[in-house]
């Protein structure tokens, strides 16, 4: 969320979107997909198409993180599908065990519209990025990563974000062209308050 702006979403929508991604989790132990969820059950800003990452920490650390970056699916059935893919899905991990779901803390992110910024060099670029604010996309022809803005937490360092974010997308670490694309959009995040 950029520096000022208010939340978008009430605590009440927060707590309804936190409760179906964990029951979605609980439902993927059970039966082996996500939550089946029926917008029209829920309030309209759940219902609009919002695209959205689902973290999962055990203990403090990363468990599975999955999330769209286009806005395609109502929010209440994007939360419901990256939770489930983030707990069973996430190719970093092995598929969550039931034993693990009491430790989980549930963090989502509801993504702003990414914005695509404009740049003449590299340095250009990094003097433009906002730490903390900005989440980032980046394309190389069809490759293609992302940093959330809770990523600056461990990289707080615009030339090493940069950096880092290239290896994600599987180009070098000091790869530069000027096909280059980056787009920056802003995040409101919100998590399970137990550890």
């Amino acid at each position: 969320m950029a520096p000022g702006s208010s939340p978008e979403f009430s605590p009440q929508e927060r707590r309804t979107l936190l409760e179906t991604a964990r029951r979605s989790i609980r439902h993927g132990l059970q039966h082996g997909g996500p939550l089946p969820v029926e917008p029209s059950h829920y309030p309209e800003p759940l219902r609009r198409p919002r695209a959205t990452f689902v973290t999962l920490h055990e203990q403090g650390r990363l468990r599975g993180c999955i999330g769209t970056l286009e806005a395609a699916r109502p929010l209440i059935e994007d939360v419901a599908r990256n939770a489930w893919a983030a707990a069973f899905s996430d190719p970093r991990f092995a598929p969550l065990a039931e034993d693990e779901l009491p430790r989980l803390r549930i963090e989502i992110s509801i993504l702003g519209d990414p914005q695509p910024m404009e740049f003449t060099s590299q340095e250009d670029l990094i003097r433009q990025l906002r730490p903390g604010v900005d989440g980032l996309i980046l394309e190389e022809g069809n490759l293609r990563g992302t940093f959330l803005p809770g990523v600056w937490d461990s990289l707080p360092e615009p030339r090493g974000f940069l950096r880092h974010l290239k290896q994600k997308a599987g180009l070098p670490a000091d790869y530069w062209s000027d096909t280059l694309k980056i787009y920056r959009y802003t995040t409101e995040s919100f998590s399970e308050q137990h550890t």
